[in-house]
């Protein structure tokens, strides 16, 4: 595990380079490499009892979305075709050859229909993965106030929507413990944005 972990942890982290968590530069003008997201939620699908596949997805889970689909054969041959599909169930668009992708809320809207009727390992590395944003979000908020809202494509109330749509799709398709803490998460950002 620990040789696949960090074999998973380098490709992540070369599939990400250069890039940076939206609007996460300290008062030093440091932003945060975002390669910190995905080893958060590799965090999460490990404390939510996730196995080994799980936990190398959740490093990987934004690699097509953010590095494009040209990595996906690198990622089946160094993990198996069990942690590129689970990769792939996280992905809700990946960049065209011009690096577009689908507008925003086709894509979050085509992604809540997709956990709708999924089942399977998928939901809980996806699942980690919302629960990430929705912390970071909750945190951001205390230090940002409203003005977090403007590194979200959805803004406010499109962000606000799909984190409400996604607690609700997750619903008895995830631990108990993991909704509930999603759920929590929610209602905090909420009872902050008032």
């Amino acid at each position: 595990m620990i040789q696949r972990f960090n074999d998973a942890l380098q490709l992540a982290t070369q599939a990400h380079s250069g890039q940076f968590r939206k609007g996460t530069n300290n008062t030093h003008g440091i932003p945060l490499p975002y390669i910190t997201h995905p080893v958060t939620v590799a965090m999460l699908v490990q404390r939510h009892n996730g196995n080994e596949d799980q936990i190398i997805a959740a490093l990987l889970h934004d690699v097509l979305e953010d590095a494009g689909a040209h990595w996906a054969p690198t990622i089946r041959t160094a993990f198996g075709d069990d942690v590129l599909a689970l990769v792939e169930f996280c992905t809700d668009g990946v960049p065209n050859a011009a690096g577009a992708k689908t507008p925003w809320q086709e894509r979050k809207r085509a992604y809540l229909d997709h956990l709708r009727t999924a089942q399977g390992p998928g939901l809980l590395v996806s699942a980690c993965d919302k629960l990430a944003n929705l912390q970071s979000i909750r945190l951001d908020l205390i230090d940002l106030g409203d003005a977090l809202w403007t590194r979200f494509t959805g803004g406010k109330d499109g962000s606000l929507w799909y984190y409400q749509a996604l607690v609700e799709a997750f619903a008895d398709k995830v631990p108990t413990p993991l909704h509930q803490t999603m759920r929590a998460e929610l209602d905090q950002v909420m009872a902050q944005v008032g």
